[in-house]
């Protein structure tokens, strides 16, 4: 099985400026005149991780990360305004012709997937590939799947369920993403803290296929847990600002493009009915359901993910 590349540093960091109000961090790594890729992270609202950097040859890519609008070392920090998933495509495609690159490969996972078909669609032409993970389509119930209480995450991982459940009074758990929102959005910072803390366990320590109960999970520092729970309940409770099935009923925009979608059989996050029904629509697509979870660290996920980046940099280097 294929693994990581080792660790890298960036040569190039910037700040871009997208509008009055966002101001984005950008990362370079590998080689400069490589083949050019865009990075897509999760979330929204997580930010980038150093070993992002590890699934493309350096020798071979031209490595582009970022932190989307209020993640990472973006700023404002957990900024809502002006911030919707077509803020972001217009970012991305901001951030390729600011760095005058002509075409490149999309990755994306989880959110980063969204995020991935969403500008694809929208900028087909500079898109010469795609490599997907753990999909999430943005449909109505993917949003009600995992944090609503008539979804089905929890009967999977009932203790940590609880924990996430006991922060809301039983009266407003009918609308669950809404009740954590009016505490997400509070003036009070110690209401906002506390509620971050437990959407973020819920959903941090709900990512890996051998799943221990008790594990904090990978939002423990505040300033992540309060990004990405503020982004989350603010793009579920807009539909992710997608029309229902938008991403599969528009994926004939996109079918010429070389694609590779993993997905984990046991993905709790992003159960495999999405992928699946997108690979359905997208026969051309290599789709792979491996023995793993959500995370992109696992290893039967990073397998096919490394294999499907060489393959594309094989393919146009």
């Amino acid at each position: 099985m294929r693994e990581l590349y080792p660790e890298i540093e960036p040569y190039a960091t910037h700040r871009l400026a997208v509008d009055e109000l966002h101001e984005l961090h950008i990362e370079e790594c590998g080689n400069p005149d490589g083949l050019p890729v865009i990075f897509l992270h999760g979330g929204p609202g997580v930010g980038l991780s150093p070993y992002h950097r590890r699934f493309f040859d350096p020798a071979r890519y031209r490595i582009v990360l970022f932190d989307q609008r209020g993640a990472g070392k973006s700023t404002p920090h957990a900024e809502l305004r002006n911030n919707t998933t077509w803020h972001l495509v217009a970012d991305i495609e901001r951030i390729r012709a600011h760095f005058g690159i002509e075409r490149w490969v999309v990755f994306g996972g989880s959110w980063g997937s969204t995020l991935a078909l969403a500008y694809a669609q929208k900028h087909p032409e500079p898109v010469i590939g795609l490599v997907l993970r753990g999909i999430f389509l943005g449909r109505p119930g993917e949003l009600r799947w995992f944090n609503e209480l008539d979804g089905g995450a929890s009967w999977i991982f009932p203790e940590r369920w609880a924990h996430y459940l006991e922060h809301i009074p039983v009266q407003e758990r009918g609308e669950m993403v809404e009740a954590y929102w009016r505490r997400l959005d509070s003036p009070d910072h110690a209401v906002r803290l506390a509620a971050a803390k437990a959407w973020s366990y819920w959903e941090g320590g709900s990512t890996s296929l051998l799943h221990d109960p008790n594990e904090a999970g990978n939002f423990e520092d505040p300033q992540v847990a309060i990004s990405v729970a503020r982004a989350e309940a603010h793009y579920f409770r807009h539909a992710v600002f997608l029309k229902p099935d938008q991403l599969v009923r528009d994926v004939e925009r996109i079918r010429h493009i070389p694609a590779t979608i993993v997905q984990g059989r046991y993905d709790i996050i992003c159960p495999v009915k999405s992928a699946y029904d997108l690979a359905t629509a997208w026969p051309e697509a290599d789709f792979h359901i491996v023995m793993a979870g959500h995370s992109a660290a696992d290893p039967a996920i990073v397998d096919v993910l490394v294999r499907a980046t060489d393959t594309l940099a094989d393919r146009y280097s």
